[in-house]
């Protein structure tokens, strides 16, 4: 499947030490192992817009070199990373030691956000200018910008640099403690709940001011019906907006809670009908691209519950195999389609050009989600337990190898 989220086609490829060629009798001489490759396919590299690597100052939850190789397992070619880290590159000078740690230990390409404010405090307005030509866009992910004056100016600014908002919709005035979705579960179990208007609210004063100023303007984690909503109607007024939601969203709800950590995230899991509004976006084109939000914590900070767990769990390495079988197998969603939210999308989005990047997949490998052979340094997953279709084989960014499974070629005989 090329680039475009074209058609997908039978061909002839070759691994072989030097690499994987798409046309074996024009690549290195082998010798080559024949596979047979009923289930095996072939997409160009998937691109996540919203990964937390936590690398410099919480290496201890996660590093970009760790992050970034549960990314090339799970058939990433490319992320963007958030800011939330300390220091926040807020100015050149941070940025330049995020910059710097990614050269050195990222295993594929990182392109990071830079803040929207200062400290992420959502006050003053970091160095957007000085920081413009390394960053993806500007984000204060982790907390919504409360100030519409600041958010104003961030947006003038955007539009000034030709840069992205992506914006991080919640109002916090409406949290009142909550935690989890304020819905059934919440109610019959005494939860505290998080109302789906605390994140409509904070998006449609949003939506009207990337109306006024022009900017180019991305929703993260959408995750409630009404911003579904909001989004459709903005695009069709001509509003320069996009928006991603993530697996987590699209296959499951909150009738699905249990009490453990691993399934506090920030937006919290909704109701059904948000799920089922949340896929209808997704086929009608509301819904641009899925990310994961992939929020990794330590083993003691997911351990304390829902009321009590920090918000955030794990996605890099089970994205794609989780929306496969959920979505692809039982025909709601076409194959072509899926790798198009994953791979053309975000980068057309995001202005990066088509790479010589690609990830082999065998979709008909059946196996668990089990944590503990995560390559993320988190563990903390909704999906731990659940079977799935699907199993990355091989990935890679350029002519470098980011990911192979040495389990499987060896029993080929290949690796």
């Amino acid at each position: 499947m090329d680039h475009t989220g074209g058609e997908v086609v039978s061909k002839d490829i070759g691994l072989s030490p030097q690499g994987l060629v798409l046309d074996p009798a024009l690549g290195p001489k082998g010798p080559y192992i024949t596979i047979e490759g009923k289930d095996l396919h072939l997409f160009p590299g998937f691109m996540d817009v919203h990964v937390h690597l936590r690398e410099p100052g919480f290496s201890y939850k996660e590093t970009i070199a760790s992050g970034t190789r549960a990314a090339a397992r799970g058939g990433f070619g490319y992320v963007c990373a958030m800011p939330n880290v300390r220091p926040v590159p807020d100015s050149l000078e941070n940025l330049k030691l995020q910059l710097s740690l990614i050269e050195k230990s990222a295993k594929i390409p990182v392109l990071p956000f830079g803040a929207i404010t200062m400290g992420q405090e959502g006050a003053v307005l970091s160095d957007m200018a000085d920081m413009a030509e390394h960053v993806a866009g500007f984000s204060d992910d982790g907390r919504g910008i409360q100030n519409e004056f600041v958010m104003r100016k961030a947006m003038n600014m955007a539009k000034k640099l030709d840069k992205i908002i992506a914006a991080h919709c919640e109002d916090e005035s409406m949290l009142d403690g909550g935690y989890i979705h304020q819905g059934d579960y919440a109610r019959k179990h005494g939860h505290a709940g998080i109302s789906s208007e605390s994140e409509w609210r904070q998006l449609d004063r949003d939506l009207a001011l990337a109306e006024q100023t022009g900017c180019k303007y991305h929703v993260c984690h959408v995750s409630a019906k009404e911003s579904v909503s909001l989004i459709r109607r903005a695009k069709a007024r001509g509003v320069d907006v996009s928006c991603e939601t993530a697996p987590h969203y699209l296959l499951l709800d909150d009738s699905q809670l249990i009490e453990g950590g691993r399934f506090k995230m920030n937006p919290p899991l909704r109701g059904r009908e948000d799920r089922e509004a949340l896929l209808e976006g997704l086929m009608d084109g509301t819904i641009d691209m899925i990310a994961t939000d992939h929020a990794p914590h330590s083993a003691e900070e997911k351990s304390r519950g829902l009321a009590l767990s920090l918000f955030g769990v794990v996605g890099l390495e089970t994205a794609f195999i989780a929306l496969y079988t959920g979505l692809v197998r039982p025909g709601l969603m076409s194959l072509r389609t899926l790798v198009d939210l994953m791979s053309h999308q975000p980068k057309q989005r995001f202005g990066i050009p088509p790479q010589a990047d690609c990830t082999l997949f065998d979709l008909g490998a059946r196996s668990t989600v089990d944590p503990g052979m995560f390559l993320s340094k988190g563990r903390s997953t909704p999906f731990e337990g659940r079977v799935v279709y699907g199993r990355c084989l091989y990935s890679s960014s350029g002519a470098k190898t980011t990911w192979m499974d040495q389990a499987y070629f060896n029993q080929e005989g290949l690796a």
